[in-house]
This record gives C-alpha cells, structure tokens and sequence, in this order.
C-alpha cells in the first residue's frame, strides 16, 4: 500500500497572469490556481501595465506588484483567502493614486496662453 508523506513543502509560483476577471498563477508543481480578481481590490483597479509589472518574492513562496504596492502570499492563494486590507487603508491607497494621476496630468504653460492671445 502507498500513501502520500504528510511533509509539506511550501507551493512556490513561476508564472502569473492577471485577466479582466481573474488573477492565475502557474505553480512550480503543475498546478494551476485562479481566483477572482475582485478578491484583490488594487489589483482589480490596476492599469493592465502595472498588472503585468510582478515579481517573485523569495523562490516564489508570494507575489509582488509594485506598482500598486500589494503582495500576495502562494499559500494564501491555495487557502482561498481574500485580501485582508481594511477599508481605512484601501482609501488611503486610492486617494494616494487619484493624487499622483493629477501630478501627471499636463497642463497648458502660461506662456503658450499668453502666446495664444497675442
């Protein structure tokens, strides 16, 4: 008779997707993991750039976007477990963004408007 040994290794990511709805991760085992996106909420509201724009933490034990500053954890993929950041801090995230989003608007120089007037 066989059974499978009770030792764990800990799953480790190579590979991540983000799509319109879900977020995919290829493990290093063969498995494939995919929960919804909205679990995520910064990466749900992220520009398809900075969805793209990951990095492996560690041997792939976790996930890091950093251009939206959130990190996610193989295990807590395989769990089924939500983001657990609180509202205070979600608003505080996105106040931030809508902030530096103004800063790289552009704006027409004095210059140009008085050139234009001329």
């Amino acid at each position: 008779m066989t059974s499978s040994s009770l030792a764990r290794e800990a799953a480790e990511a190579k590979h991540v997707r983000v799509t319109g709805d879900f977020l995919v991760v290829a493990l290093r085992d063969g498995r494939t993991v995919s929960v919804p996106l909205k679990w995520y909420p910064r990466l749900a509201e992220g520009r398809p750039a900075e969805r793209r724009n990951w990095e492996l933490i560690g041997p792939g034990t976790g996930i890091h976007w950093p251009d939206l500053d959130e990190d996610i954890s193989v295990e807590g993929l395989l769990l089924g477990l939500r983001s657990a950041e609180r509202p205070e801090s979600l608003k505080r995230w996105r106040a931030s963004r809508r902030a530096a989003n103004k800063r790289m608007e552009p704006t027409r120089s004095v210059s140009r408007k008085r050139a234009a007037h001329s």
